[in-house]
């Protein structure tokens, strides 16, 4: 089972308000949705997103999500393969769920399936 490729990538901010000004200088747009706990921007298909630092499973580095038709078997195949969960399927509004895997290596991968 194919992906659809990577689209969204999560940084970790320790200020969003900071970061947010850093983010839409760098892309030259303003933020599509913007709160006390997620600021996303839509760069050309990209979707960028700033994250409290030690938000989702305390991530401490960006993570790319990979969006794929269904989350469910994708994960199941990662595994089988030999990643670990590092966070569950978990739906986070809207319609899109999501969960993150880590490689044999330590690399943190995110699955985002949107309904």
């Amino acid at each position: 089972m194919t992906t659809q490729g990577i689209k969204t990538v999560l940084h970790p901010v320790s200020d969003l308000t900071k970061a947010r000004a850093v983010y839409a200088a760098l892309l030259g747009l303003e933020p599509e949705a913007a709160g006390p706990y997620y600021v996303g921007f839509d760069a050309e298909g990209q979707h960028i997103g700033l994250v409290p630092s030690g938000g989702p499973k305390g991530m401490t580095s960006p993570v790319a999500y990979w969006h794929v038709a269904d989350i469910e078997a994708k994960l199941a195949e990662v595994v089988a393969a030999g990643a670990t969960v590092n966070e569950p399927v978990r739906d986070v509004g809207g319609g899109r769920l999501v969960a993150t895997v880590t490689d044999p290596d330590g690399n943190v991968l995110g699955l985002l399936q949107d309904r």
